[in-house]
């Protein structure tokens, strides 16, 4: 049987050196009926290992379950990429950041406000576990040493940044060798202060996370690490974006001569992220350093391999750059198909709020959304005001329209900082509220999300509010409540919102596609079922992934939910992605 270990200067691939040439790919991010393509793709630029993280509130959307099936089907991913002749790095958190929802870390665990969380306190510990156990289930049989192409295993995630409880970490260590790791254990954490010995324990292999001046990460490293082999765990070559901001890039050549040097040291790599994929539905996450920053759809990251599997300039700089230290496969991913542009009109809508969620009534003060059970997308708030003034709230977390009997009377935004609306006269109140993404990074991760109270109309505390989560799980009902358009120009007939329109569109078979909803304004899209993700007329992103296998031939639908308005009721496909301008 195999084996994988740390040498005293090198990985030991069956007792011999071994550089690790690893890329990200996050399984859960991609179609699974893609998996297959882009783990080869990233064979073809040069690496040997292939590595992901592993998000726990994705498995894990109520206590004491775990789904692996599907998109979440771990074993399969790690399989294939044993199929492809690869090795395997497994990065379970339990908290990744990784610009995902909450961290990775599920908004259940926050709802008891004794659970302390990435610490050793024993709720946290025991909730852990539970999670672990269900991980390594899958994750022990696929190590090296039973035949699997798992050659390591990671401890927490940049854990340095946020704390210090070496009891926490041993108990992640332990728990990961009592269920049967055997693979190294490793930590990895920026080459800053005392991140790097606060995130670790002295048994553990240390590694960093950069994205430039190699040589003096690596000797930060080596200092703190004087035997071993020297990894950088995360490259950075590209980075995420934030609604309303610009698309961040970084240039090919300069992140292929910082790879040059990462290999010329003699470094083990993990390119973050070889292919970013796509934050389909309400996964993304958000960035919270005084101002509120949700993180859009597309994760594309200007990786080397695009969020719809396509070789860039930086694929081809990087293989070139790994050529010169190690043999690369001959073969060249083929570049991306044509494709046929076309326009459709949807036929009919629904109002949202036409199918009424199940609420619950709430004594007492205005509560958090997290007490439906419901932790990501839409809920709905209602209650009856005996008079008009102006409505305050502590927070608006994260957005929220204001209904008065069916009309709309404005709207709050968390990222603008607004917590007043005015309130007309008396009736009843709804308010649409949107999670626009939990917290991925720092210390406001776990916050709860709604109208944060208290709520006061002119002054006096506003009571016993119903709320409930909208369910978009299935389109059934909005399909049923649906009223087909009068006649006339879709071109220049609006859509009113918040409502969900449907379209029927022929398709030859399976084919990737790209979205763009020119003149609409903000919320998500669906094809035949699926929550592709986000849009928003702000920009930067452009155009919605819409991956292959979703399409079939024949009829298929697309249905979009729209929060406000459109100019046109009409969509495009079109023939490449347009996330936005980039800072040049």
């Amino acid at each position: 049987m195999d084996t994988f270990e740390i040498g005293d200067q090198d990985f030991l691939l069956n007792d011999q050196p071994f550089r690790i040439l690893s890329g990200a790919i996050h399984y859960f991010r991609v179609h699974p009926d893609l998996w297959a393509d882009r783990i080869h793709k990233a064979r073809l630029m040069g690496l040997n290992t292939i590595e992901t993280y592993v998000p726990w509130n994705q498995h894990s959307p109520v206590p004491g379950s775990f789904v692996a099936e599907g998109g979440l089907d771990l074993g399969r991913f790690l399989d294939l990429v044993a199929d492809s002749g690869m090795h395997a790095i497994v990065r379970p958190g339990p908290y990744i950041c990784a610009e995902w929802d909450n961290g990775g870390l599920p908004a259940w665990l926050f709802t008891d406000p004794t659970v302390g969380v990435r610490s050793s306190e024993p709720g946290y510990l025991a909730a852990v576990s539970s999670y672990m156990k269900s991980v390594l289930a899958l994750v022990v049989p696929r190590q090296i040493s039973h035949g699997g192409p798992v050659i390591m295993f990671q401890i927490e995630n940049e854990y340095g940044a946020y704390g210090s409880d070496k009891a926490y970490l041993q108990h992640l260590v332990d728990l990961s060798k009592r269920l049967g790791v055997d693979v190294p254990l490793f930590t990895c954490d920026q080459p800053f202060g005392t991140m790097i010995e606060d995130g670790s324990l002295p048994e553990l292999h240390k590694t960093g996370t950069f994205g430039s001046r190699a040589d003096e990460r690596l000797a930060f490293l080596r200092e703190r690490q004087p035997t071993g082999p020297l990894m950088c765990a995360e490259f950075w070559n590209g980075w995420f974006d934030n609604w309303g901001t610009h698309h961040h890039t970084t240039d090919a050549a300069a992140s292929a001569a910082e790879l040059d040097a990462l290999l010329t040291a003699g470094a083990s790599v993990n390119i973050y992220m070889f292919h970013g994929g796509t934050n389909f539905g309400f996964s993304n996450g958000a960035n919270d350093k005084g101002i509120y920053e949700p993180t859009i759809t597309s994760y594309d990251y200007d990786a080397p391999l695009s969020e719809d599997g396509q070789p860039t300039a930086k694929y081809f700089a990087f293989r070139d750059v790994i050529a010169k230290h190690f043999p690369v496969p001959s073969e060249v991913p083929a570049a991306r198909p044509s494709l046929t542009a076309s326009v459709v009109a949807v036929s009919g809508s629904a109002p949202l709020l036409s199918v009424p969620p199940a609420t619950q009534l709430v004594p007492g003060p205005v509560p958090p959304v997290d007490i439906t059970g419901h932790y990501r997308g839409f809920y709905v708030y209602e209650v009856l005001l005996q008079g008009g003034g102006v409505l305050s709230f502590s927070e608006i977390r994260d957005r929220a329209q204001f209904f008065l009997d069916g009309a709309p009377i404005g709207v709050l935004s968390r990222e603008a900082g607004e917590r007043a609306v005015v309130i007309p006269h008396g009736g009843r109140l709804q308010v649409l509220l949107e999670d626009q993404g939990r917290v991925n990074y720092g210390q406001r991760i776990g916050e709860a999300k709604g109208l944060i109270g208290p709520a006061l109309l002119n002054g006096a505390e506003v009571v016993d509010w119903r709320v409930g989560a909208v369910d978009l799980e299935s389109l059934d009902a909005y399909r049923a409540a649906s009223l087909p358009y009068p006649g006339g120009d879709p071109t220049h007939a609006g859509v009113a919102g918040p409502s969900i329109s449907f379209a029927t569109f022929e398709a030859e078979g399976p084919g990737d596609r790209f979205l763009r909803l020119d003149g609409w304004t903000k919320g998500n899209a669906f094809i035949n079922g699926f929550n592709l993700g986000r849009y928003w007329s702000r920009g930067p992103q452009r155009t919605l992934y819409v991956p292959g296998p979703l399409i079939h031939e024949g009829a298929n639908e697309l249905a979009i939910l729209e929060l406000h308005g459109s100019a046109t009721r009409e969509v495009s496909f079109v023939v490449g992605p347009d996330l936005g301008p980039d800072e040049k």
